[in-house]
């Protein structure tokens, strides 16, 4: 996801007069630029960021609609719109059969090790933002038993 899209559709939502999704898209659009700034891109915002950043931002979100208490329905109502909102923007993560997959052709000597944290060390590299970090870790432990 480019951070030209989503701005775009920020404004789209502010015409629309949509606060939520456009506080959602805005949060977003803010995470995205802090960690541009704090990794010296500030002027070029790749793609690859932006999606570690909206990951991590619906990580925090879906944190904050597990642990709001049930009396309060509609904080969680508001927490699962902004959810649902930043997913439309989250990129397609990889499946538990494509990173079998890659672990056992491209990664092959180094799984043979059978050292879990050699192999986390090597495949985080590639797959941080494509897949699901506890995903990988799964795999990663059924491969080394």
């Amino acid at each position: 996801m480019t951070i030209e899209v989503m701005r775009s559709d920020m404004v789209a939502a502010m015409k629309a007069k949509d606060k939520v999704r456009k506080e959602a898209i805005s949060a977003l659009i803010s995470a995205a630029k802090k960690v541009a700034i704090d990794e010296g891109c500030r002027d070029n915002i790749p793609e690859e960021l932006v999606d570690r950043v909206i990951l991590k931002e619906i990580k925090s979100v879906k944190e904050q609609i597990d642990t709001c208490p049930d009396s309060r329905a509609e904080l969680k109502a508001e927490y699962q719109a902004r959810y649902d909102i930043m997913n439309e923007y989250a990129p397609k993560l990889l499946s538990a059969d494509e990173i079998r997959a890659i672990l056992t052709t491209k990664y092959a000597d180094v799984v043979a090790t059978k050292n879990r944290g050699q192999i986390m060390k090597n495949v985080m590299g590639e797959l941080k933002g494509k897949a699901d970090g506890k995903l990988i870790n799964q795999i990663v432990s059924e491969l080394c038993k």
